[in-house]
């Protein structure tokens, strides 16, 4: 299978890359350098939202006459903020990430999706996003954010039927990233990125079979 993940330099991406490489095709998209090496991974420095990036992308499967049967959206960025402290460019910082980049991804990979012959689209979103959840104060930004990656969703996996692509976002709960302790030093999460990740790669294997349309809940508490 071919398989391209986001958000790969470092916490959950860079383990599912290591998960899923030995049995599959990877290309690992992320703005910052991946210290792995490995000869079923194509990496590609950038930020999805970069639509040089996303020609990079393209041209790599172009060149390799490949289709794309898993896509997995994992990049995402959190800024721990009171709301009334954010700022415009923040503000557009994180929906250039968390939602911009993650639709104009999936637009562009439709016809490398559509060739395979069930395609499955993970995006991941958070416990945050999930309405009826409990929120915390400074993550009106993340939170909505991923509230909109929620229901991005939902609408694919109806328009995206006819293509034989199902789309399904992961609710995360917390997880051990650096992402997260930069943004709450003091918290100590229940899980490892490898422990989420080993989830994560059953559920892109697999999941399709069984949801097409669905946030799923992935959490052992809250946050």
């Amino acid at each position: 299978m071919v398989i391209l993940i986001t958000g790969t330099s470092r916490g959950i991406g860079f383990e599912l890359v290591k998960k899923l490489c030995n049995d599959h095709l990877i290309i690992a998209v992320s703005r910052s350098a991946m210290h792995f090496s490995h000869p079923n991974v194509h990496f590609i420095k950038g930020d999805i939202y970069d639509e040089s990036t996303i020609h990079q992308c393209k041209n790599y499967l172009n060149r390799n006459q490949q289709c794309l049967d898993i896509l997995i959206n994992n990049a995402g960025i959190l800024i721990n903020k009171s709301f009334e402290k954010i700022t415009k460019d923040e503000l557009e910082k994180v929906y250039q990430t968390n939602v911009f980049g993650v639709f104009y991804l999936i637009q562009q990979m439709l016809p490398f999706l559509s060739k395979s012959k069930k395609s499955h689209i993970v995006n991941i979103s958070s416990m945050g996003g999930i309405n009826g959840t409990q929120k915390f104060p400074g993550l009106s930004v993340y939170s909505s954010s991923k509230g909109a990656v929620s229901i991005l969703t939902e609408c694919l996996a109806e328009e995206l039927k006819t293509y034989s692509i199902s789309c399904n976002a992961l609710a995360l709960g917390a997880v051990q990233t650096e992402m997260l302790s930069a943004a709450f030093p003091d918290f100590k999460a229940p899980l490892s990125p490898s422990e989420m990740a080993d989830f994560v790669v059953w559920f892109a294997l697999n999941g399709h079979q069984f949801f097409n349309g669905k946030i799923l809940p992935v959490a052992i508490s809250t946050p």
